[in-house]
Formats: structure tokens, sequence, C-alpha cells
């Protein structure tokens, strides 16, 4: 048999996606009041001049705006891993029950990216902007007081796994989770260029012959 175009797809970006082998190395945690997740040695670079944060022009030398930067890094990431996953979904053929628009049902709306999004109507769109802005202004909100310990952090007192972690299991889970989201604004950018260029945005599998996989 033979890899079909969504399973070299989905394999490529799960091969991204793996987090960075680590040393094994013991470091003493320390106190922060930059972040409780801030560990001594090669994981201290969560706080500014930390030794770790590569930072030419200087942008995060104070704690307010290196601490909104990395949010804002964070919040993107996110975003990112969550649209280049939802953009090979899509493109591997899965579709929502029922109609996202009056007549229109989401297996009507064929491919993925650009030209999915092309397709879909202005009622759609609407739902779409409206269920965004209820994620912002609702649920993916840092309140303060609740024990968030780091930029990013919304828990808001909901989730208590994550107290269950050791200072340099959280460092590292922080750590894999920017990497990743690093890689997926780097990937979901890819798709949506290759696609401008010339709709084709899964260059991989043109590059083996295999053709998009929609």
């Amino acid at each position: 048999g033979y890899a079909s175009p969504e399973m070299l797809t989905l394999l490529t970006v799960a091969l991204a996606f793996n987090g960075p082998a680590l040393p094994s190395r013991t470091h003493v945690a320390r106190s922060s009041a930059m972040t409780m997740a801030g560990v001594g040695g090669q994981y201290a670079w969560f706080e500014p001049d930390s030794g770790k944060v590569w930072d030419p022009l200087g942008l995060g030398k104070e704690k307010e705006k290196f601490d909104r930067l990395r949010y804002v890094e964070v919040k993107h990431g996110r975003i990112a891993m969550l649209a280049v996953l939802g953009h090979i979904t899509a493109a591997a053929g899965v579709r929502l029950p029922g109609e996202i628009s009056k007549g229109v049902a989401f297996a009507d709306i064929k491919g993925s990216g650009f030209s999915a999004l092309s397709q879909v109507p202005t009622a759609g769109l609407i739902q779409m902007f409206l269920f965004v802005g209820l994620l912002e202004t609702w649920v993916c909100k840092d309140i303060p007081g609740t024990g968030n310990e780091f930029p990013g952090d919304l828990r808001n007192g909901q989730v208590d796994a994550w107290d269950t972690f050791s200072p340099m299991d959280k460092a590292r889970k922080r750590m894999i989770e920017i990497n990743n989201g690093r890689a997926a604004m780097m990937g979901i950018l890819a798709l949506m260029i290759h696609e401008g260029i010339d709709g084709k945005p899964y260059i991989i599998n043109e590059m083996l012959g295999m053709g998009q996989p929609y």
C-alpha cells in the first residue's frame, strides 16, 4: 500500500510538533516574582535579562512589557496551532453535521483554507466572528487574583492539575508550548502563502508527486 496525501500531511505536521529533547540534568527551582514556573539554568528564559532570551532590540527589558510580549506570543501560538490542525482536518474532508447557514450544509464547503472560507455564506462568517468574540471576551481571559502564574495562564482557578507538576516540569511544558506555537505560526503562514501563490498549500505533497489532499 501507500500513504495517502492526508496521512502524509498529518505525519509531516506531527513530526514538526514534537517537543525538543531535554537533557537529564538537575536544576534547583528558584523563587521569582516574575513567574512561579521560573527555573534556574537553561530554563530561566521566562524572565527579562535571564540570559536565555533572544532580544537584540531590548524590547523586553521591563517586566510589564516582557510579560505583555510573552502573552501575545503564547496567544498567537495557540491560535496558530488550532489553525494548522483545522486546516489539515478540513483538507482531509472532515465536516460537521448540519448546516452552516440556511440551505448550505457544512458538507457543501469544499477544500480548506482560503478556498473553503470563500464558500462560507455571510451568515456563517457572522457566526464564526461572534464565536471568536465570545471566546475572547468571556472564556480566554486572564482574571487577576485567581492564582494564574504566568503570561498565558488562563486557568483562573478552574484547573488544579497544573499544580501537581514540579517547577521543572512546568518550565519544560511551557517551553514545549512556546516552541510548538512558533512552529505553528510558521506552518499556517506557509500554508497561506503557498495557497495564495498557486492554490496548492501542501507543497510537500506536490514535491512527492502525490497532489493535494482535496
